[in-house]
């Protein structure tokens, strides 16, 4: 059996970050943070089973192994490049292209875009899920909606609304809060301990996980559970009476869903400020039916 290869974004980082012999200007470059880069970074060596990186108080310095594997990797890298920029979806007049959260595009533009479309008949919408940062820095769109704190979206960004979290569950589901099966979703600064202490419900303890606030959706849709989620993506759900409210308490989100404009143009700058808008009442609107 042929060996499986390591993740593609390891060598990424290990190219960006031989290059630059720095792990901080390799997670700027890519968009993720300086501790992932160091952890992808020993994932590929605990892999290969060899050091490619001597750790310098001032640095960092390839090993042998490290500027044997280096030219490898570029030229890989650079093929792929060249074999991608094959291919293309046509002229890229009057096309947009929207790298986004797999639970925005799941949860908040797969039920309305036809509300924005429809205005803009003759536009070509592309989109692109993504959930890791090198995925978006991959995607080169004109318009991308990323999850994270306003400090990782950056100062370019702007934040959608509402951001609170809430719980949510199936109306089948006849087991209610405090007995129900909690889901959380992990690498988020709150969950169900903090929203508990706010609704006065001290000690729940979530016992299923996920990677996405779209997937918790999507499991309590499902009768899995209770779900804690931001609000942003609840608002379809709601309406259409997939799910209901377990609890009316609500906590500010630390994280959320971030827009950024990369590449400036009417079609760019139009759904922008449609999704601007329109998030800020997706919640209120839809609550009320």
């Amino acid at each position: 059996m042929a060996r499986s290869l390591p993740p593609m974004t390891w060598f990424r980082v290990f190219e960006a970050a031989a290059r630059h012999l720095s792990f901080t200007a390799a997670a700027a470059e890519i968009g993720l943070t300086q501790s992932a880069v160091s952890q992808q970074i020993k994932a590929l060596e605990t892999r290969l089973r060899v050091a490619l990186f001597n750790r310098l108080p001032r640095g960092l310095a390839l090993t042998d192994d490290g500027r044997r594997l280096l030219p490898h990797v570029s030229a890989a890298l650079e093929r792929l490049t060249a074999a991608t920029d094959m291919f293309d979806v046509g002229p890229s007049d009057e096309l947009l292209t929207i790298a986004t959260s797999v639970s925005i595009a799941q949860w908040v533009l797969a039920p309305r875009l036809d509300e924005f479309t429809a205005v803009h008949p003759h536009l070509r919408v592309r989109l692109l899920s993504a959930i890791w940062p090198d995925d978006f820095q991959s995607a080169m769109a004109d318009v991308e909606i990323r999850f994270g704190s306003s400090k990782q979206a950056g100062k370019n960004a702007h934040a959608l609304t509402p951001n609170r979290l809430i719980a949510l569950t199936s109306p089948k589901l006849t087991c209610r809060l405090p007995q129900a099966q909690l889901i959380e979703t992990v690498g988020t600064s709150d969950g169900w301990k903090t929203w508990g202490m706010a609704a006065g419900l001290p000690g729940l303890t979530p016992s299923l996980f996920t990677d996405s606030y779209g997937m918790a959706l999507q499991l309590a849709a499902h009768g899995q559970g209770v779900a804690l989620v931001s609000e942003l993506l609840a608002g379809h759900a709601l309406a259409s009476g997939q799910l209901i409210l377990a609890h009316e308490a609500a906590i500010d989100g630390k994280e959320g869903y971030h827009l950024t404009v990369n590449r400036p143009s009417g079609a760019a700058s139009d759904f922008s400020a449609w999704l601007l808008t329109q998030s800020q009442s997706f919640g209120q609107r839809e609550n009320q039916g």
